[in-house]
């Protein structure tokens, strides 16, 4: 019997007509499967399911997710971080305490050479509990092809792809169009944006080195929204808080200084 299957062009692009149509008619899907995003058990004989198709440099992986959790789509991943997630299937680790301080792998697409580190947390806001990201590089980022004179050009390199300046906290950012943030096997793995010169319809802007775990108040609270709010401080700005309120209070400081951008992004799995 046929799947209530979904492949996407993007991925039947990868993986080639016949494997699409042998998967469409049931032929190469698993009856039941364990949902990429929020881990628990799908059936595509009976729930409507996304072929998800994580790519790395030389590996591919196909995987598969509720559709009201992921839509069939293709996600440009690191090679090393293709293998943690492969491994996070069967071996996820406990999520500990918010907010939870990781260092991430991509700079911002075309920035230099600089991590960036990644905080999440929830922030009230408008009287709301928002599930926030707080991205911050360990280094001055210097605009693609000047010279290191000791700049930073981060803000105006977010600034141009659509993030807003923010100078209060008083309500949440606009939505950016086109970037979301991709929660798969419950984990987190990347922010998305947009891909450009014949690239996927959405690529890594940051990936983790390791899926990042969130707990499960971030996560019940990103699918009440649907919304991760991002905001995003050159180095040295907001630091790694150990506390919600330390991190609300650097945030407001670095909001008064003008030295804060933010976005909303569509949340990408539960």
């Amino acid at each position: 019997m046929p799947r209530l299957l979904d492949v996407s062009d993007d991925v039947r692009a990868e993986i080639g007509d016949d494997e699409a149509d042998r998967l469409l008619a049931g032929e190469n899907t698993p009856g039941g499967y364990d949902c990429t995003s929020c881990r628990t058990p799908g059936d595509a004989a009976q729930d409507r399911t996304s072929t998800v198709l994580f790519v790395g440099d030389e590996t591919a992986v196909l995987a598969f997710a509720h559709a009201a959790c992921l839509p069939s789509q293709v996600v440009q991943v690191a090679e090393d971080q293709l293998q943690g997630a492969v491994q996070a299937v069967t071996d996820a680790p406990a999520a500990p305490d918010l907010p939870t301080p990781a260092p991430g792998a991509e700079p911002a697409q075309g920035a230099a050479q600089a991590v960036l580190g990644v905080t999440s947390g929830l922030l009230l806001i408008a009287g709301e509990l928002h599930p926030t990201l707080v991205i911050e590089p360990t280094g001055p980022i210097s605009r693609p092809g000047a010279e290191a004179n000791g700049g930073d050009d981060f803000l105006p390199l977010l600034r141009e792809q659509g993030f807003t300046a923010v100078t209060e906290l008083t309500e949440p950012p606009a939505v950016l169009p086109g970037w979301s943030v991709l929660l798969a096997m419950g984990q987190l793995h990347a922010v998305l944006q947009p891909g450009t010169g014949g690239a996927p319809s959405q690529v890594a802007w940051w990936q983790a080195h390791q899926p990042l775990v969130v707990t499960d108040g971030w996560r019940a609270a990103a699918n009440k929204t649907h919304t991760v709010l991002v905001f995003a401080a050159p180095a040295g700005v907001i630091g790694r808080q150990p506390r919600e309120d330390l991190l609300r209070d650097a945030l407001d400081k670095a909001a008064v200084n003008g030295l804060l951008v933010a976005a909303a992004m569509p949340l990408a799995g539960t």
